[in-house]
């Protein structure tokens, strides 16, 4: 497959087109309004979402969904909450068997339904693949090393797609748990909140590491109770995204979270703020999946009360040290 059709030309969405494109692939890369196109043409930058990196000059970019999806495989970039809306638009081009790879990380608030579900949805005949990990666009671009998880039932065509994204400074690995993939994708944003606010208001190291310690549990466990593989979230797409996610101000999470911590509120980062903020979306539709998995996610619903509910952050804390002490493996 050599022919990539890239959907949403955000920062991620830039950077794979990038990428790719100077490994040699025909990258047709689909921007939202004419407007960015000709701003990205004339520039050969994305200035507003990845300035700094000057693009490979054979990036076809368009504002037709049409041409972009014209390709032998399709990377589906658009922010988690737009996904369906742009599969609804892309019926035409995604059912007839050709890959379409997910690379956006969320759940979907109104249903709370993971990508790969709402994608099923709207293309019950659509071949859908994800592609998640511990990456920021920025690094990408640049060429520095890197590796992401590339998750689909299909084992075969799993691996053709590895082939396809794979250069020398971007390792895909493949794992045939799409589920898994997509919970430490999505649960990692809300964890970092977290781990921005309790930084932000001065708590110290320590009680960075015990968030990111206890977000993989509650990550492992709503994995196993939606059958997937604990295992899965040992790889890039679970403690790696964790890592990378909860300790640098590249993360728009973690960063967000650091600004709750300082007493802003979150209306106030949102407004300020360009790119999409996911894990305050992801917050609440997580509390959808966690009650109707019967799972239980302290840390996730702390922050969610915090961002939706007004508990305030210092009373989230009490709540939290006001649990009784359990077993560390669950």
């Amino acid at each position: 497959m050599t022919k990539i059709g890239v959907i949403g030309a955000g920062a991620w969405g830039t950077a794979l087109a990038h990428v790719l494109a100077n490994e040699g692939k025909e990258v047709t890369l689909w921007a939202r309004t004419p407007e960015m196109v000709a701003t990205m043409e004339a520039m050969q930058e994305n200035d507003k979402y990845l300035p700094g990196v000057r693009l490979n000059e054979t990036i076809r970019i368009t504002e037709s969904l049409t041409k972009a999806a014209n390709a032998d495989a399709i990377l589906l970039v658009t922010p988690a909450q737009y996904i369906r809306k742009t599969l609804e638009a892309l019926k035409a081009d995604a059912g007839n068997g050709k890959p379409v790879v997910i690379c956006s990380k969320g759940i979907e608030l109104e249903s709370g339904m993971l990508m790969s579900q709402v994608a099923k949805s709207v293309i019950p005949s659509g071949n859908f693949a994800i592609l998640t990990g511990p990456t920021f666009a920025h690094d990408i671009a640049k060429g520095s090393p890197s590796a992401v998880t590339i998750a689909m039932e299909d084992k075969d065509q799993g691996n053709e797609l590895c082939e396809m994204v794979g250069v020398r400074t971007l390792r895909p690995y493949y794992s045939e748990d799409v589920i898994g993939a997509q919970i430490g994708g999505a649960v990692k944003n809300v964890i970092a909140i977290a781990c921005g606010a309790v930084i932000g208001r001065g708590l110290g190291e320590s009680s960075r590491a015990a968030l990111v310690t206890r977000g993989l549990a509650e990550m492992s466990r709503l994995a196993s109770a939606m059958g997937a593989k604990k295992e899965t979230l040992m790889g890039m797409c679970g403690v790696g995204d964790m890592i990378l996610s909860c300790s640098s101000m590249q993360s728009r999470n973690y960063s967000f979270g650091m600004e709750i911590g300082k007493g802003k509120s979150a209306q106030e980062i949102l407004d300020g703020r360009t790119a999409v903020t996911e894990g305050f979306y992801t917050s609440k539709a997580l509390m959808t999946l966690a009650k109707k998995n019967a799972v239980d996610m302290p840390i996730c619903e702390s922050v969610y009360q915090c961002l939706n509910e007004g508990l305030d952050f210092k009373d989230a804390i009490e709540k939290m040290l006001d649990r009784p002490v359990r077993k560390e493996n669950v």
